[in-house]
């Protein structure tokens, strides 16, 4: 460990977590950086597993230790990182994630019709400025800029640091023991061949393991039917309350996630961003509680239904579902609730969901095999890798 420790955090996933002193407990401490205490991590995956009320704050965390553990690994192995690229790994580490808006996400491309990564890149440009540059190796290692590409890996990959933890934690506190990987075995087979992270092929079992829980994770957590169904009447939601503010109903909204409902174009970047990192999950359960009383009947009923866990129906199909079974479903909810139709047609919704367990044709894991070789891979595991992207069509509406 090259740093001093300033402060020491229990982690219910890997025990003691230590806090560098210096810039990355400046960071830690910033209110950008706290913000994550407000935003799950898991969505609205509470509704199916009321363990999963963590936050990007324990993940963070949890990723910055996996970080640690890591270059401890590589200084081992004889891997020269120097001190400048160590602070600035697990800076890009600690703020991969502070992009995410509320409910992570869930609400992503409604609010700001960015990726939570180009955010998460604004945010830190913002937090450089103000530190007088201090960033500069976490950005350039960040946006994989940096010349030792082994440490953009870490941050972001097929087999990086974030995505060791959110599975491991999110099984812990979903329950889905799926979910659970050797992470430790993994950092222990990693080592650099020519610039890139590879896995020593003794390792070749565990990464087969990660990603099947990944994809397990997947389909038991993330994209399980009810947290879907949830998730997309959140974003029906938040659209519909758009359009009945823009009609003259007004809420008491907080400032900050007002401007996000009534300013959609044209937003100057400086004045999004300082309101954008003022919002959280609070914001939003808020907003719903306000919105559960609208003159407005879809909005109210999909208000409603949110804050007493009234889950859609939802069902999923291999191929689109076409616009006559949109309308046979809106007829019977008209029906059913009394709507006219147009009201009725804001209720029922389709969309897409895809899941890719592995892609060997981009960024794929590299193996050192025992005669010294590097091989993909896609070429050296038994596991059947050829091609594992699932889409899943889905219908979701009101219980009839």
């Amino acid at each position: 460990m090259r740093f001093k420790i300033k402060k020491i955090i229990n982690d219910p996933v890997y025990g003691m977590i230590n806090i560098p002193e210096g810039i990355i407990f400046e960071i830690f401490e910033h209110p950008y950086f706290q913000r994550l205490r407000r935003i799950s991590q898991a969505g609205l995956a509470n509704l199916v597993y009321p363990g999963a009320n963590h936050t990007r704050f324990h993940h963070a965390l949890g990723a910055m230790h996996l970080a640690l553990e890591s270059l401890d690994m590589l200084d081992i192995r004889g891997i020269k990182v120097s001190d400048d690229e160590v602070t600035g790994l697990i800076l890009a580490i600690l703020l991969h994630d502070i992009g995410h808006g509320p409910f992570s996400h869930v609400l992503e491309h409604t609010l700001t019709g960015k990726h939570h990564e180009e955010m998460t890149l604004a945010i830190m440009e913002k937090l450089n400025s103000e530190f007088d540059g201090a960033l500069d190796t976490a950005i350039q290692i960040f946006t994989d800029n940096h010349p030792k590409k082994f440490l953009h890996q870490l941050v972001s990959g097929q087999l990086d640091l974030d995505r060791m933890d959110y599975l491991n934690r999110d099984s812990f506190f979903t329950g889905v023991a799926e979910g659970k990987i050797g992470y430790d075995r993994i950092i222990k087979m990693m080592t650099v061949v020519d610039n890139k992270l590879v896995i020593q092929e003794k390792g070749i079992y565990s990464v087969e393991n990660f990603l099947m829980a990944r994809r397990l994770m997947y389909w038991q957590v993330y994209l399980h039917k009810t947290v879907l169904a949830s998730e997309h009447m959140f974003i029906q939601c938040l659209q519909q309350a758009k359009e009945v503010y823009a009609n003259g109903e007004k809420f008491h909204l907080s400032t900050h996630f007002e401007y996000f409902i009534t300013n959609n174009s044209n937003r100057d970047k400086g004045e999004m961003l300082n309101h954008f990192v003022k919002i959280d999950d609070y914001d939003l359960w808020w907003a719903i509680k306000q919105f559960a009383e609208s003159k407005d009947a879809a909005l109210s009923i999909l208000a409603n239904a949110i804050l007493n866990r009234k889950i859609f129906k939802l069902e999923m199909s291999k191929t689109p579902y076409t616009e006559s079974d949109i309308s046979t479903i809106a007829d019977k909810v008209s029906v059913a609730y009394n709507l006219d139709k147009t009201h009725a047609q804001n209720l029922v919704f389709t969309g897409s969901e895809t899941n890719e367990m592995y892609n060997s044709k981009k960024d794929e894991i590299m193996v050192l095999m025992k005669d010294g070789s590097i091989k993909p891979f896609s070429e050296v595991s038994d596991y059947p890798i050829g091609n594992t992207v699932v889409v899943k069509y889905f219908l979701c509406y009101p219980k009839l």
